[in-house]
C-alpha cells in the first residue's frame, strides 16, 4: 500500500513537471510575480504591524520599489546612454585602428607578408555573399519571432498586475495551500517551507549586497585604470552579476572596447582584466562566503547548470529564478537524503 502511494505521487509529480514544461512561456510571468510577491511580503507585513490596511501596505511597497528603480535609472541611465553613444561614435576609429595598427602587428607575429589579402575590406569582399545570406536569415528569424516578442511584451505588462494581486493576497494564498496539505505530512512540509524561507531570505539579501559591493569594486578599479565611463560600466557589471560570471564577461568586454582607442591600450586592457580578476577573487573568497555563506550548498558546476537550464526552460526569467529554485531543490534533496539514511543506516558513509 505504501509503495503504491509513493508510485502514485511519483507519477503525479512527473505529470505536473511535464505540464509545467509545456506551459513554461505562459507560467513565466506568474512565477516571476510569485517571487516578487514573496520578496515584498516581509515589508508589507511590517507595515501591517503599524495598523496599515494590507492593500495600502502593498501600494506603499509598490511606490517604494518604483522610487528606488527610478532613482537607479536616473543615476545610471545617462551614464549608460553616453557610454553607448560614445561607443557607436568610436566604432569607425576602432575599425581603422584594427585595419592600420592591429592587423599589421598580428601579421608580423604570424609571419604573413604585407601583400597578403587580409583586412576588413578584403574580408567583406570575400565573404559579402555569405554575410548577405546570414543577414537574410537573421531578418527572417526576427520576423518569425514576432510572436515571441509580443508574448514577452505582454508578460512585462502583466508582471506588475500579477505581483500586486499576489502580494495583496499572499497570506491568504499560503494559508489555503497549507490547509490542502495532508494532516500526516503537514508538519514535515511546513518545516521544509520554513527552512526554505530562511535560506532564500538570507540568500537574496546576501546576493543584493554582493551585487552592490561588486559595483563599487568595479567602478573604483576601472577609475584607477583610467577607463572612460568607469562608473557606468562598473555599476552595470555589478547589477548583472546576479547571473554567475555575466558581470565579469560583460564588464571586460565593454571596458575593453572603451580602451581600444587609447594611445596605449594594451596596458589599460591589462588593468581592466586585473580589476575584474581581483574583484572576482574578492567575491569568491570574501564577499560570497561572508554575505551569502554556504546556505545553498551547491557546487559551482551545478550553479552554472541551474542557470543554463533555467534559461533554456523559461528564458530570461528562468535565469533570474534559477538560483532560488536551485536553493529550494537543495533543501528537498538534503531532506530526502537524510530521510533515506535514517531508513537505511547501513549505507551511511563513514567519514574519516
Amino acid at each position: 500500500m505504501q509503495t503504491d502511494l509513493r508510485l502514485n505521487w511519483l507519477i503525479a509529480t512527473a505529470m505536473l513537471g511535464w505540464l509545467f514544461y509545456l506551459l513554461a512561456p505562459v507560467l513565466t510571468p506568474f512565477v516571476a510575480a510569485a517571487l516578487l510577491a514573496y520578496m515584498g511580503d516581509p515589508l508589507a507585513d511590517k507595515l501591517q504591524r503599524y495598523r496599515i490596511p494590507r492593500t495600502l501596505a502593498v501600494v506603499l511597497v509598490f511606490i517604494f520599489t518604483f522610487v528606488v528603480l527610478a532613482l537607479l535609472v536616473l543615476l545610471v541611465g545617462p551614464l549608460i546612454k553616453s557610454q553607448i553613444t560614445a561607443l557607436f561614435a568610436a566604432l569607425p576609429e576602432i575599425a581603422r585602428n584594427v585595419e592600420q595598427v592591429w592587423l599589421p602587428t598580428v601579421m608580423d607575429w604570424l609571419g604573413i607578408e604585407d601583400g597578403a589579402d587580409v583586412g576588413v575590406g578584403a574580408f567583406l569582399a570575400r565573404y559579402s555573399d555569405m554575410v548577405g545570406s546570414w543577414s537574410g536569415k537573421i531578418l527572417l528569424g526576427v520576423g518569425k519571432s514576432g510572436g515571441v516578442l509580443a508574448a514577452a511584451v505582454i508578460s512585462l505588462f502583466l508582471l506588475p498586475i500579477l505581483t500586486f494581486y499576489m502580494l495583496r493576497d499572499w497570506d491568504s494564498i499560503t494559508a489555503h495551500l497549507a490547509a490542502l496539505l495532508p494532516q500526516s505530512q503537514r508538519d514535515t512540509i511546513l518545516g521544509l517551507a520554513r527552512e526554505t524561507d530562511q535560506m532564500l531570505g538570507a540568500f537574496l539579501r546576501g546576493q543584493i549586497l554582493v551585487m552592490l559591493a561588486l559595483a563599487i569594486l568595479y567602478s573604483v578599479g576601472l577609475s584607477m585604470v583610467g577607463v572612460k565611463f568607469a562608473v557606468a560600466i562598473g555599476v552595470v557589471a555589478g547589477l548583472v552579476s546576479f547571473v554567475p560570471y555575466l558581470g565579469l564577461f560583460f564588464g571586460i568586454g565593454l571596458a575593453g572596447l572603451t580602451v581600444a582607442l587609447e594611445p596605449n591600450p594594451l596596458w589599460q586592457l591589462a588593468g581592466v582584466v586585473a580589476t575584474f580578476t581581483i574583484a572576482q577573487l574578492i567575491e569568491g573568497s570574501v564577499l560570497t562566503p561572508k554575505l551569502v555563506g554556504d546556505r545553498i550548498g551547491l557546487h559551482p558546476v551545478l550553479v552554472i547548470f541551474a542557470v543554463a537550464a533555467g534559461g533554456q526552460l523559461f528564458g530570461f526569467f528562468g535565469i533570474l529564478l534559477a538560483l532560488p529554485a536551485a536553493a529550494v531543490l537543495a533543501v528537498l534533496i538534503r531532506f530526502a537524503y537524510d530521510r533515506y539514511l535514517k531508513e537505511h543506516p547501513e549505507v551511511r558513509p563513514e567519514l574519516e
